[in-house]
Parts: structure tokens; C-alpha cells; sequence
């Protein structure tokens, strides 16, 4: 199995990476961040929020337009990515890595119709 069987990806363009204990790091896509520009502000839930599957869990503010980013699964929030208080960019910069928003600590996997790296990359094709 390779890291790559960790992550899923929603075709509102956010993206899940499994860590242990049902915990889940979450973040916005490449496409996402390019599609939004140069960020300016991210608005991070609090550490014990819960989030319900398809709510509103971060706001992010480009010089173009603020998005929502939707929870692709239900839990609560157990650690927010502090350094995007200071450096919204960093989602720009490596949006599948180090800009990641938040973690979710998650009751049971919602992943059914989540879609794997591959999967994604087809959906993107159709967009075109």
C-alpha cells in the first residue's frame, strides 16, 4: 500500500489524508488553490468544533473571492494549522503538504464516495 491509498479527494476539491486512530488531515486540492489565486486570509474552525459531512468548516479569502471549504466526513476538529494565521500562502505553496487546514478526528470513515488520486485526476480531465 503507498501513501498515495491514504488520501481521497472530493469533487469540491478538498482533500483527506488518513493518519492514524480515525484522524484526518484536510486541505484543498492544487486545483483548488489555483483556481482561487493568491490567498490572503484563512479562516480556521476552533480545536473542538465539530464538523458534520458537507458543512462549512474553513473559509479561505483570496484577493479574487472568500470559498468555503466542505467537510468530506463528520467528527470534530482536534488541531488547526496555526501557521496559516500567518502565512495564508503556504496553502498556495504546497496545498497537499504543509498548507493543510486542519485535522478531524472522525467517528466512522465517510469515505464511500470519496474518490482516490487517480480518480480525481480523471475527474479534473472532465472539467476541461
Amino acid at each position: 500500500m503507498t501513501e498515495n491509498d491514504h488520501v481521497y479527494y472530493t469533487k469540491d476539491h478538498e482533500w483527506l489524508k488518513k493518519r492514524e486512530h480515525n484522524e484526518f488531515l484536510l486541505g484543498v486540492t492544487d486545483h483548488a488553490q489555483e483556481a482561487l489565486g493568491e490567498l490572503v486570509f484563512v479562516d480556521l474552525p476552533s480545536v473542538g468544533d465539530n464538523v458534520a459531512r458537507g458543512d462549512t468548516c474553513v473559509v479561505v479569502e483570496s484577493v479574487k473571492a472568500a470559498s468555503d471549504v466542505y467537510s468530506p466526513i463528520s467528527g470534530k476538529i482536534i488541531e488547526i494549522n496555526d501557521q496559516l494565521d500567518g502565512e495564508p500562502g503556504l496553502v498556495n505553496v504546497d496545498p497537499e503538504d504543509r498548507g493543510w487546514l486542519c485535522i478531524v478526528h472522525a467517528e466512522a470513515a465517510e469515505l464511500d464516495d470519496l474518490m482516490s488520486k487517480d480518480q480525481y485526476k480523471e475527474f479534473l480531465a472532465t472539467l476541461d
